[in-house]
Parts: structure tokens; sequence; C-alpha cells
């Protein structure tokens, strides 16, 4: 998102707390991407749900966003989480399972990987990490927030999530370093970006 629109942004949920339903409307069609893309990787089969109670949720408390702690992107993911928390109480469950490839209109992470092959081993090795740090690694890496959105998404001081972050990448570091498939050229493909 480019720095008009992050204020853009900010405006349109200030303006819509104050009465301008019309302004959270663009709101929507700012975010639902990015956000549907959020759910699609963490509960793909209830992704479409979850990101109608996620804007249900969000019209109902925008006269809580308070530009000064953060921006609108990162409390509509702040939202965004504690809607997927609930669904996965509601199932039982304490956290999703990163299934199989999900095709969903906003790939970041496959553009981050050299190749195609290396997937499989990046999903296992993410599956392996502590859930807290995994999900501060996602949010950065596939939502594009920025650690300290990151933080305030699961709650925790932005030291604290840098910290887990670091350990978090130095922990998939580790676990890409075995030997790995070769792409089509016949070299070892590495992880990049964010994820590096």
């Amino acid at each position: 998102m480019k720095p008009d629109e992050r204020g853009d942004s900010e405006a349109q949920l200030t303006r819509s707390a104050r009465g301008d339903s019309a302004a959270f409307t663009h709101l929507v069609k700012a975010h639902s991407a990015a956000l549907h893309g959020y759910f699609a990787r963490r509960m793909p089969i209830a992704a479409e749900d979850l990101l109608a109670e996620t804007w249900l949720q969000a019209f109902a408390a925008r006269r809580t966003f308070d530009p000064a702690r953060g921006s609108a992107r990162g409390w509509l993911f702040g939202v965004a989480h504690n809607v997927l928390a609930q669904y996965l109480r509601r199932a039982g469950r304490r956290e999703p399972a990163l299934g199989p490839e999900v095709i969903d209109p906003w790939q970041v992470v496959d553009q981050r990987l050299d190749a195609a092959a290396m997937a499989p081993a990046l999903r296992r090795a993410l599956a392996e990490l502590p859930p807290e740090e995994r999900e501060l690694l996602l949010l950065i890496s596939w939502e594009q927030l920025t650690p300290a959105e990151a933080a305030a998404v699961v709650g925790i001081p932005a030291g604290t999530a840098r910290s887990r972050l670091h350990r978090a990448r130095g922990r998939l570091r580790d676990r890409l370093v075995v030997p790995r498939p070769t792409g089509p050229t016949g070299r070892n493909l590495t992880a990049t970006g964010d994820l590096a």
C-alpha cells in the first residue's frame, strides 16, 4: 500500500467513526483483498465467512480506532486476527493449519521464493515454528505489516515482536539450510525477502 493510500485509510476510518457510512465503503474496497488473503492462507474453507465477520466487527468497533495508536491497516488486521482466534476457539483449535497452497489474488509468498520447488520445504519449516513466531513472520511477510503493526495485531510490545521475528527468521534459515531440491538450473534454492 502506498503511503498516501495509508493516510487516506486513516482518514476514511476516522470519518466513518464520526458517522460517514460511505467512508467505510472505501475501506472495504481498499482492504478486502488483503484481508481475504490473510484468511485464505490460514483457513481457506472459511475465508469468505471470516472476511464478512471481520467487516461486521470492524464497522461495529470503528469508533475505537485511534490513529495515534497505529494505522488503519494494522487496526483492521487486528480485528481480523481476533475474528480468526474466535473462530478457532469455537472450532476447538488453537491455531490454523497451514494447508496446501491456496490460490488467492495476493500471492506475495510465491513472489518471494526463488522457485516453486521450495514451497513444500518452506511450508514444513513454517509449521514447525512456535505459533506466535509464525504469526508475526506471516503478518510481516504475507500481509506486509510493519513489525510495529504486527506487534499491535498480536498484542505484544514492538521490541518483543522484533526479537521474536529475529528468532523466527533464524529458525527458518536453520531449517532451510538442509539440502533442498534444485531448481531447473540445477542450483540449490534459497529463501529471499522477508522470510530470509
